[in-house]
């Protein structure tokens, strides 16, 4: 598992299905995994199912700290993956996970807001990280959240995403990495928060905005993805 942070929206699952699980490595930077230690996997909240903290731990999940910007192998595959900070509403900070599968490379981001209303550069960072990956079309796929229709006030944003800024965001790393190069990269828009006409709003409003002619998918739970 890589855990991007510590929000219940991205851990709620795993804690309650922890008990059923097979044995596996938590991937994530210190902070997340200290959260995980102190306020979930205790006997107090659930149960340790953790190779740290309270005792007893039950030893079905193992921690690995990421350090950002440094590349990792993955126990038991042929993978590594980089973490990168983001900025996630202040005090918070989410992670992207760049990917890497023998050369062919996929970026997955959690919560970010942009930048300019973050006061913050990570987004900024992360594109000119990953510029020359796009430009030799190493990176073959985007997986970045969009929450809310862009009706949602800037100051009610907590941290997320709508179409305008989306947009705003993806057009900072085309002047980066040129716009015929990202047209081959697919873009996967995840957490979509619920209520309402909200996503379809959210593809409307995606389209209209659209005018870099980039490839825009909306996964669906189980659906195998083939990058």
């Amino acid at each position: 598992y890589f855990i991007s942070h510590a929000h219940l929206d991205h851990l709620s699952g795993l804690v309650m299905n922890s008990p059923n699980d097979s044995n596996k490595y938590i991937y994530a930077v210190p902070e997340v995994i200290s959260i995980l230690k102190t306020h979930y996997f205790t006997w107090k909240s659930w149960a340790n199912f953790s190779n740290e903290g309270e005792a007893p731990a039950l030893k079905k999940y193992q921690y690995v700290p990421l350090r950002p910007l440094v590349d990792i192998p993955v126990h038991g595959t042929k993978l590594s993956v980089t973490a990168f900070p983001l900025c996630h509403s202040n005090p918070y900070e989410s992670t992207a996970f760049l990917v890497n599968n023998a050369g062919n490379q996929l970026l997955y981001l959690g919560d970010t807001g942009p930048d300019s209303i973050e006061h913050c550069n990570r987004l900024q960072d992360l594109w000119k990280a990953v510029a020359g990956q796009i430009r030799s079309h190493q990176l073959k796929g985007i997986f970045i959240e969009l929450s809310f229709p862009d009706e949602q006030p800037d100051q009610q944003l907590f941290g997320h995403l709508t179409p305008r800024w989306l947009m705003q965001e993806l057009q900072t790393l085309a002047t980066l990495v040129g716009v015929s190069n990202l047209q081959q990269v697919k873009i996967f828009i995840t957490h979509i928060k619920p209520g309402g006409q909200a996503e379809e709003r959210i593809r409307q409003q995606l389209k209209k905005r659209n005018t870099l002619g980039l490839q825009f998918y909306f996964p669906r739970q189980g659906e195998r993805i083939q990058l």
